[in-house]
């Protein structure tokens, strides 16, 4: 730097950062060899916080307003030089103005689908994106844990950590939410809210405030929405006959209005479209009133006289009780069982035996 600089550097005594820039977080104040003059004006408006740093060291923090460096409000950097009388020579430095107004409309997404567990449609994978606003709240902290000596520190240096930090926190409330994949949209306000709460405490340690977290849209992927609309369509076409006989209907008023095909081809036509009509009704009509198949009949073994017997079904059953062959301590199993049980502790069993007559009273 030439003479002239250092010249200009020593005689401007104006220190301020007017932020042409809409992302800039902490700008850090250029000065010829750092040296700033005893009584130099600072001026910090709104929405900017000045810090100056010594030897690496953060010193003072200035609120917004205007100030004369001295001695008296600078007493931490004064402390640091071991001035005890005062200095009227140029001092060194740094000076970083830090932005704290609001960045807003930062976006977040989730890079890979996530894999959640519905209670309806099983095993799904979702994605989700939206945006959120931060504000810088704690200046030395800010500029020890993510500035460092970058001279001009953006917004899109520290959102990539930050959405990360986002998506971790996004992806383990809407897990341990479940809440049913139809109803996330009734929900967006609530995990939006829930989750600014679990990720603030990690912004916070940067010294950064989360203002705004938005969940802005959850989908699914592609095969699984159009199935979905399948699924609706078949719930809005409801009566499936009146849907056929309704099709039919418009295929024939489409086949009358088309007479190039003759009348011959116009009967035709009617008379395939009543046959298709009523083999498709016919068909749906037979697959709604087939019962479902008979389920199997319960069978069991037991133990009578010391070996197995059976397996009965429950009138055999019912007919040895009678016969007192099988009693309720008779051991008994059937399929599905770990182990052999007695009989009187099976619940299919049990109203068998209050269905026996007590024993005969004596004569007499």
């Amino acid at each position: 730097m030439g003479i002239w600089s250092k010249l200009r550097g020593e005689f401007i005594d104006i220190i301020e950062w007017l932020d042409p820039s809409q992302n800039t977080m902490a700008y850090r104040f250029e000065r010829y060899n750092n040296e700033i003059k005893y009584g130099a004006k600072l001026t910090v408006r709104e929405s900017q916080v000045a810090v100056f740093i010594n030897e690496g060291q953060l010193a003072d923090v200035f609120t917004p307003g205007m100030y004369t460096l001295t001695t008296e409000n600078l007493p931490i950097l004064s402390t640091l030089k071991g001035w005890k009388y005062g200095f009227n020579s140029p001092f060194k430095a740094e000076v970083y103005f830090v932005n704290t107004k609001q960045f807003t409309d930062l976006k977040w997404g989730t890079p890979n689908p996530i894999m959640l567990r519905d209670n309806e449609f099983g095993p799904i994978r979702i994605r989700a994106f939206g945006s959120y606003a931060i504000q810088v709240i704690d200046a030395a902290k800010f500029i020890r844990g993510i500035v460092g000596t970058d001279g001009n520190f953006t917004s899109e240096k520290i959102t990539e950590q930050l959405k990360n930090i986002a998506i971790t926190r996004f992806t383990d409330v809407i897990g341990e939410s479940r809440i049913p994949i139809l109803d996330l949209a009734a929900n967006y306000n609530e995990l939006s809210a829930y989750c600014e709460q679990k990720i603030r405490p990690d912004f916070e340690e940067y010294g950064i405030n989360l203002t705004k977290f938005l969940v802005a849209n959850i989908s699914l992927p592609q095969n699984v929405e159009e199935a979905l609309d399948k699924r609706s369509s078949m719930g809005i076409i409801g009566d499936l006959n009146k849907y056929i006989q309704y099709q039919t209907g418009e295929s024939l008023t489409a086949a009358a209005n088309n007479p190039s095909g003759g009348g011959a081809a116009t009967g035709m036509g009617l008379g395939m479209g009543f046959a298709m009509a009523n083999q498709m009704a016919n068909s749906l009509n037979q697959a709604q009133s087939t019962p479902p198949p008979v389920p199997p009949a319960i069978t069991f073994y037991a133990v009578i006289n010391g070996q197995q017997a059976g397996p009965y079904d429950l009138n055999t059953i019912r007919n040895l009780i009678q016969s007192n062959q099988i009693t309720r301590e008779t051991l008994v199993w059937r399929q599905g069982m770990d182990n052999w049980q007695t009989a009187g502790q099976l619940p299919e069993l049990v109203s068998l035996f209050s269905q026996t007559p007590p024993p005969i009273p004596p004569v007499g």
